[in-house]
């Protein structure tokens, strides 16, 4: 029977429950499409999320080292997730990756702020791909958010840190319960 709408807006052709199988099967379409993802080797395989729980205080040029932990509360990482080791984040595999920071600190310096830097040669040297800074901080906590997408060409090589950047000691600011001062790789 073939469907219709008559005048009246009223639909025939069409049994309680939808169209017949083989019109739209949102389950075909649903199973196409993650087969298809599957295939292409695209989408999110690996999401982690490091903090310091301990505040560091850093002058100007440090590396943010001490007192890092993969995020503990209300997330587990997915997929094989960073390593780290005195503040210097090694990639699990080649690939894209959006790196988003954020930052808690406490100063009276005249600015304060960080560096994203990146390495592809093993942390021989470094490149910032990403930084911010706050200015006339006058004594009290100050919030900065950054974030950058980097290519990961070599896992072996590719290395990742956060460099203080300040006029003076800044306290960032640490927490064993949320992210004051931490990183999250997707």
């Amino acid at each position: 029977m073939p469907i219709a709408i008559n005048g009246s807006g009223t639909v025939t052709g069409i049994s309680v429950g939808g169209l017949p199988d083989g019109i739209v099967d949102t389950d075909m379409i649903a199973n196409n499409a993650v087969t298809a993802a599957k295939a292409s080797g695209l989408g999110i395989s690996m999401v982690d999320q490091w903090s310091i729980t301990s505040d560091n205080n850093k002058t100007n040029g440090q590396t943010i080292d001490s007192g890092w932990e993969r995020s503990d509360y209300n997330f587990a990482q997915i997929g094989t997730g960073m390593t780290e080791s005195s503040g210097i984040f090694t990639f699990p595999s080649t690939g894209i990756y959006l790196l988003m920071s954020q930052h808690a600190m406490n100063t009276s310096a005249g600015y304060a702020g960080v560096q994203m830097r990146i390495s592809s040669d093993s942390g021989s040297s470094y490149n910032t791909i990403s930084y911010g800074q706050i200015t006339n901080t006058n004594n009290g906590y100050h919030h900065i958010s950054l974030h950058a997408i980097v290519d990961v060409q070599n896992a072996s090589t590719y290395r990742f840190q956060i460099q203080a950047m300040n006029n003076g000691n800044v306290q960032y600011s640490g927490d064993s319960d949320a992210l004051r001062n931490g990183v999250t790789f997707i």
